[in-house]
């Protein structure tokens, strides 16, 4: 099953039969889309622009053969971004509501992750309904990771006051079974934003805010690649993170990052 179409056709609420008018295809073209055959590069074309969402998103180049001798750089890269707010706002989304089995955040504030769509904190703990696994890691508003990067920014404690914002939009998680947010004091050298085999990485560059570098989209492929080498380092620092515990007298304005 392809299910990044069938996530965004439901996301978009178009059915099959729409999307096969907007393609001038039969509607059993469809049906053999959403059951993973590749369409002709027109129609990829035409369905990712009816769709508003990358092409790349909807059909990731498959991963190389077995005959394959040499092993590509990137392998596992389906797509390149220059800056973050270059990332479709729609495949944030349908990333997010395809995620079925783990959705994984390692940020030092990530504000705009919520600014950008209000009901993330309600989609999450819907994901966590449905059987996914929600770990949020944030930056330790206390720790010294994050009084060091705001220096580098220069923009002093204003990164811990966001880091304090940003946690207020995720409090009604701590309560969800499937959801377990964290706060880390590690040098952050790079944001994640794993959704099931799916992960938006974001380098973070001296001195600039990281939605000034690039993003890259990379898919878990079956040999270990960029996808694998970015996952670990989720795990390394998810396991020396500490549990957040709100204060409940600390309620900070929502910031903006």
């Amino acid at each position: 099953m392809n299910q990044q179409l069938q996530s965004v056709l439901a996301q978009r609420g178009v059915s099959p039969d729409a999307l096969a008018g907007a393609c001038e295809v039969d509607p059993k073209t469809v049906s053999r889309w959403l059951a993973g055959r590749l369409p002709h590069p027109r129609h990829r074309f035409r369905a990712a622009q009816h769709l508003q969402v990358s092409e790349a998103f909807l059909w990731p180049s498959p991963a190389p053969s077995a005959q394959t001798t040499a092993t590509p750089v990137g392998l596992g890269l389906i797509g390149t971004y220059q800056n973050r707010a270059s990332v479709p706002r729609d495949l944030w989304l349908a990333l997010l509501l395809g995620a079925r089995k783990q959705i994984e955040v390692l940020v030092f504030s990530g504000t705009f992750f919520a600014q950008s769509n209000p009901e993330v904190a309600r989609m999450l703990a819907n994901r966590a309904a449905e059987g996914a696994t929600v770990r949020l890691c944030f930056g330790d508003p206390l720790g010294q990771a994050v009084a060091l990067r705001g220096h580098e920014e220069a923009i002093g404690d204003t990164l811990a006051a966001k880091v304090r914002a940003s946690l207020t939009y995720y409090r009604p998680l701590l309560s969800d079974a499937g959801c377990e947010v964290r706060l880390h004091d590690t040098t952050l050298y790079t944001s994640l934003f794993r959704y099931d085999d799916h992960l938006l990485v974001n380098p973070h560059v001296w001195g600039r805010p990281a939605s000034a570098n690039p993003v890259l989209h990379l898919r878990k492929t079956e040999e270990s690649g960029w996808f694998d080498h970015y996952a670990r380092s989720f795990e390394d620092v998810w396991a020396a993170a500490r549990p957040w515990t709100p204060d409940p007298e600390v309620t900070p304005a929502h910031g903006q990052d």
